[in-house]
């Protein structure tokens, strides 16, 4: 079995006698993508800083590339890129510029790392303008051309979708789906920004109140969050109250109801309806978002 790019066990922080994490254990592995969510306070950024060794770990680990973060800090962090928060750029350097300055951070970041990074996030054909001509979505990129440099397995973004229009959250979706596919790159993306995580993370991980309440994958998560609710479109929708009175539901638009059943109690119910000469136009099964799981997993706590 692949053993994990990042893994996180019993990770615990006291602040004094405030316990700010505890027990939080998680991993990821290479290709995932990880929707790292929780209502604000709930310890995301400790997790963060405390992952990439930016504050001490009261108890647990935090295990990158098979190396221990307090243990053998150089190792564990040599193949990791992160942008907490937002990039920092120079303004009146060009894209190009930015790059050089930050390669010479890490050993034996060449030119032809440069030009990969580069094409990667799609900033070839501006990476020589200065950087105060970009939009946000391309500063975003480069920031990410930035965390890519040194060739990283793990990549941690801290809301990486803030201030970006929809053409730059797209622009980054289709860039996070490309390293994680074609790059084998692992990427643990913090952000409120739910339904747009829900359209590129395959894991999800919730934190609340400083603790891991669930780890799954998104969709499991989402069929494990409710009953499954299916969409019919009928010819009419008089007398259903007392024909469907088993059933839970509720008539969300002229002819059509939304009702809780299981798959397998799907044809009784149409043979139900046409029996009765109501016409079935259509039945569909909703899917439930990844925000409206998240509410009934944490008990409505909102992510503000």
């Amino acid at each position: 079995m692949a053993e994990p790019i990042l893994k996180c066990e019993k990770l615990t922080k006291r602040f004094g006698t405030k316990t700010i994490l505890k027990d939080c254990s998680f991993e990821i592995f290479e290709g995932d993508i990880l929707a790292f969510i929780g209502p604000n306070g709930a310890g995301k950024t400790t997790t963060i800083k405390l992952i990439l060794g930016l504050q001490n770990i009261t108890s647990g680990n935090v295990i990158i590339n098979g190396y221990d973060v307090e243990k053998d800090f150089v190792k564990a962090i040599d193949k990791v890129g992160a942008i907490v928060e937002n990039p920092d750029l120079y303004m009146n350097l060009t894209g190009r510029q930015n790059l050089e300055l930050i390669a010479n951070y890490y050993k034996d970041v060449t030119k032809k790392r440069i030009d990969k990074v580069v094409e990667l996030t799609g900033l070839k054909n501006r990476i020589n303008d200065k950087v105060g001509k970009y939009s946000l979505g391309m500063r975003q990129r480069l920031g990410i051309a930035q965390a890519l440099l040194n060739s990283p397995k793990l990549l941690i973004l801290d809301e990486p979708t803030n201030g970006l229009d929809p053409e730059g959250i797209k622009e980054l979706r289709d860039l996070m789906l490309s390293l994680a596919k074609d790059e084998k790159i692992a990427i643990f993306v913090s952000s409120h920004n739910l339904s747009e995580l829900e359209s590129f993370c395959n894991k999800v991980c919730i934190i609340q109140n400083g603790s891991i309440i669930e780890t799954s994958e998104v969709n499991k998560l989402k069929r494990k969050a409710a009953k499954p609710v299916y969409s019919l479109e009928l010819s009419k929708t008089t007398g259903l109250k007392k024909l469907l009175s088993k059933y839970k539901f509720e008539t969300t638009n002229d002819n059509t109801i939304s009702i809780e059943i299981t798959k397998n109690d799907v044809p009784q119910l149409l043979k139900t309806l046409l029996d009765n000469k109501i016409k079935v136009f259509s039945c569909v099964e909703k899917e439930m978002s990844l925000e409206e799981a998240f509410l009934k997993r944490t008990g409505g706590n909102v992510i503000d």
